[in-house]
């Protein structure tokens, strides 16, 4: 064991790991270090290789751990075996060739079209604020574009005449969006009160003291007016982007449109969203189509 508590002493006293982090390597080499010792009948870490490691992993799996614990668990002997690197006590690192094991994707959650309905009866029109957070979220849902990217946006960014709006997105690489009737006229209204309190601001969004908006103002905007119609665990401004992607794409909208609507730069990351709305649409095939038991009982 000399050699886990070196390296437990050096994430604590070097790296400056915190307690919980410690505490958990310190189980995941324990368990390990068992393992070892009962099936290879060695108590020298040093001298584990890989097919040992990979053993281990498979009675993870024959007990049904989740890849991700296994994962962290992994991630422990990566560490250690770099360790051991460094103060030269192997001559190769036996994790080298190691890929992590492969997690189920999470689904995209998004906010529904009846979330977003309801949430217009919280909108209060006839102050600065009210209408500003108004905009704020119809503008994240009918343009897809991302919390900073609705920060960065500047007065000059509106083109009224072409009804469309200039996105500065990720590596400032531009993008044109539309805007339509309802944005506009929301838009419009929003500068009308914005010109009370403007203080020769370029910054499309500011606060009722003049400064420009940040981040947590938007996470908070978003967050505080769908708490009212939403029981999801995370009400943030990215999940007005996966609404809109994913609403799009429920209305047959085509996937290379949206990826441009959206700023990325591939493919492969729009394609997210249909996975997602997978099986909401295998519901309502099997719901509609003529040969499905669901349509038959209705």
């Amino acid at each position: 064991m000399k050699h886990a508590q070196a390296f437990i002493d050096y994430l604590q006293l070097e790296k400056n790991y915190a307690q919980h982090t410690l505490t958990s390597y310190a189980s995941d080499l324990d368990q390990f270090q068992i393992f070892v010792l009962e099936n290879y009948e060695t108590e020298d870490l040093a001298e584990v290789n890989y097919p040992m490691i990979r053993r281990w992993i498979v009675s993870f799996v024959d007990k049904e751990l989740a890849n991700k614990t296994i994962n962290r668990k992994l991630s422990t002997l990566k560490t250690f075996f770099r360790f051991l690197l460094k103060i030269k006590a192997i001559d190769s690192n036996p994790m080298l060739q190691h890929k992590s094991l492969k997690l189920p994707k999470k689904e995209q959650e998004v906010f529904s079209l009846k979330e977003l309905e309801q949430i217009s009866d919280y909108f209060n029109d006839s102050t600065f604020e009210g209408i500003r957070d108004h905009l704020i979220i119809e503008l994240l849902y009918s343009t897809g574009m991302r919390r900073q990217e609705l920060i960065d946006l500047k007065l000059s960014s509106i083109n009224f005449s072409q009804n469309q709006l200039k996105v500065l997105g990720k590596r400032n690489k531009e993008r044109i969006v539309p805007l339509m009737g309802k944005t506009l006229s929301l838009i419009n209204e929003y500068l009308q009160a914005r010109e009370l309190i403007a203080k020769g601001s370029e910054d499309l969004f500011i606060t009722r003291k003049g400064k420009p908006i940040y981040p947590n103002l938007v996470y908070r905007t978003v967050n505080s007016y769908f708490k009212n119609v939403s029981t999801k665990k995370k009400l943030s401004p990215h999940l007005l982007r996966h609404a809109f992607a994913s609403h799009l794409l429920e209305k047959g909208a085509d996937i290379t449109a949206i990826k441009e609507l959206l700023g990325h730069s591939s493919l492969a990351s729009t394609e997210v969203y249909t996975h997602s709305n997978f099986k909401e649409l295998s519901k309502a095939h099997a719901l509609a189509h003529p040969r499905s038991a669901g349509a038959e009982k209705g």
